[in-house]
């Protein structure tokens, strides 16, 4: 029975090749990953972040809501406020106040942490 499931067929050259009833198809062809350099320079990203601050205060100004936007920079990584221009009064920060207090003491820990001359 198993003999009946096979097919024969006649090559160009004249000899018999039998063909399987489950054919295992080609595997697919897989490219190595082409290399990518990617650059960041943080200063270029905090310039940019700290333009966006500029337009985003220049655009609430013009539109009278009375908000502001500020960067934190003793952390060296962008803290945005969001200031009541009336009051004073935090409205919104990104990340909140008590991530940015244990930073700012981490910040002031260092030098106990780590000497440098070790």
């Amino acid at each position: 029975m198993a003999a009946s499931m096979r097919a024969s067929t006649q090559t160009a050259e004249g000899s018999h090749r039998v063909a399987s009833a489950t054919q295992v198809p080609d595997a697919p062809k897989v490219q190595a990953p082409k290399h990518i350099d990617i650059q960041f320079d943080p200063n270029k990203a905090r310039q940019s972040l700290q333009e966006a601050v500029s337009i985003l205060n220049q655009q609430v100004k013009e539109t009278n809501r009375g908000l502001g936007f500020r960067m934190d920079e003793i952390l060296n990584a962008p803290v945005v406020t969001v200031v009541s221009e009336s009051t004073g009064e935090v409205v919104r920060q990104i990340p909140n106040e008590v991530v940015v207090r244990v930073a700012h003491n981490i910040e002031k820990m260092k030098g106990f942490f780590f000497n440098s001359k070790a």
